[in-house]
């Protein structure tokens, strides 16, 4: 093979779901990824997304360890359930442990995926392999920022009108190579941070991500309105 040759490499693709929160700002007794949606759980549909993507080896779902939820979730198959954590990053790693630990090929991608973004599209998660599969740094589904963007005080108030030039709305799944987002997210756990995103931890260790534009129908259910809405999307993206 000539050295000026670049040939594509070949991977595997897992997904992680962390679904150990419990939904404080929903207010609901039950957490939001085990609430109805269209006849099923939230959960399920997200899962069955991800299943439905022909690349996609398996689902990770790292559960609280005191869920009483989730054996009650009929089984979709090539899903596997590990504990979950304190907060979404410790979920996270608990599953990408996981799978390393399971013989996973640590040049395999990952892809992390909410519980509670039930409207992902296949075409999104396309893109996203596409774009990113062959860069290290991995990347993120996203939206650029379209809405004046403010920045508040404690009260409040507006100190000053940030430009939306370049910034984006970050969603997920988010895609990265798996040993060494792995790495990324035990190293700002060890050190105190508790990343909200795995792109987060990614660029504390000095990787840039991507950002990859997805549809604004991959809303994340937080709040009771969202429900209606993911609904309307769902029944909406059946008809396509």
């Amino acid at each position: 093979m000539s050295t000026t040759d670049n040939p594509i490499r070949s991977f595997d693709y897992w997904a992680v779901v962390p679904a150990a929160g419990v939904g404080k700002r929903f207010g609901a007794a039950t957490p939001k990824q085990y609430l109805p949606l269209c006849g099923r759980s939230v959960i399920e549909h997200t899962i069955e997304r991800l299943l439905s993507h022909p690349k996609i080896k398996s689902v990770t779902v790292a559960v609280g360890r005191y869920d009483g939820w989730w054996d009650q979730v009929p089984s979709q198959g090539r899903t596997r359930r590990v504990d979950g954590g304190a907060e979404r990053c410790h979920s996270v790693l608990n599953g990408l442990g996981a799978l390393l630990a399971e013989g996973a090929d640590p040049q395999d991608r990952v892809l992390v995926h909410d519980a509670v973004r039930p409207c992902i599209r296949g075409v999104d998660i396309d893109r996203l392999m596409t774009t990113v599969a062959e860069y290290d740094g991995g990347g993120v589904l996203g939206l650029p920022a379209r809405d004046t963007m403010k920045r508040v005080d404690s009260q409040g108030r507006i100190e000053v009108t940030e430009s939306r030039d370049r910034l984006w709305h970050a969603l997920t799944p988010q895609l990265f190579p798996l040993k060494i987002l792995h790495d990324a997210m035990h190293s700002a756990i060890s050190t105190g941070r508790l990343v909200t995103d795995e792109a987060q931890a990614m660029e504390l260790v000095g990787y840039k991500p991507i950002m990859v534009e997805g549809h604004p129908d991959n809303i994340k259910i937080t709040r009771r309105d969202d429900m209606d809405l993911a609904a309307l999307y769902l029944t909406g993206q059946a008809g396509e």
